[in-house]
């Protein structure tokens, strides 16, 4: 974007409660904000997460390791976070993530979790993936339910930002054709099945790792 060129308008797709911190930081930026929550988290399932016998437990999403340290009682197994995000909501809360990923993957939390994992209970969204846990046969507990929104009317702007796959799968169903920056590759794979153009990808799969490829992308 050349000196002369208009302000870029950045959408910013996070669900409402998680939106802010991203934007604000990419206001920061000198971009503009477009905020438009593409989907909604509500917690589901059980009231108390019964956290006895477990070896491990594992969480994909900042949204389900705080709803795993609401509903869960002391003292926790050791927790995997599947990223940094995720990782720094367990601190938020008090725990260290026991392991997070070089890669933020499934694939990549699969590739370095200790074998044998033991008992493992796998924390996350509805429709998650389930290659995790299939491959460590854990018991699934979904924490809460994700709902695309289609905004009316749809957003104007020059990059869109995805920090989900949820939010990914929403967007390419708005029809838009927008290049975005992804918070990471299980993003980027939603966003590129639904033929979604990903121009950036985070190099570290969290906040400041997603405001730095914004900041490339708008160049």
């Amino acid at each position: 974007m050349g000196p002369a060129s208009k302000t870029m308008r950045v959408i910013v797709t996070r669900a409402r409660e998680q939106l802010e911190p991203l934007a604000s930081r990419i206001e920061e930026l000198g971009l503009e904000v477009v905020r438009c929550p593409l989907i909604e988290l509500r917690p589901t399932g059980p009231d108390r997460v019964d956290v006895d016998g477990y070896d491990w437990a594992v969480v994909t999403s900042p949204f389900a390791a705080r709803e795993l340290l609401r509903r869960a009682g002391r003292p926790l197994p050791r927790v995997a976070a599947i990223g940094p995000g995720t990782a720094a909501a367990l601190a938020e809360g008090g725990v260290k993530a026991a392991l997070v990923p070089s890669v933020s993957t499934q694939e990549g939390l699969l590739a370095e979790l200790p074998r044998p994992a033991g008992r493992v209970l796998f924390a996350g969204a509805e429709r998650a993936r389930p290659l995790l846990a299939q491959e460590l046969g854990a018991d699934v507990i979904p924490l809460y339910r994700t709902t695309a929104l289609r905004p009316d009317p749809l957003p104007e702007g020059e990059l869109v930002v995805l920090a989900s796959a949820s939010a990914a799968e929403a967007f390419a169903a708005l029809g838009l054709d927008l290049p975005v920056v992804s918070i990471g590759p299980e993003t980027t794979r939603a966003a590129e099945a639904a033929g979604v153009k990903v121009i950036g990808e985070a190099r570290t799969h969290d906040l400041d790792g997603l405001v730095r490829a914004v900041a490339q992308a708008a160049l």
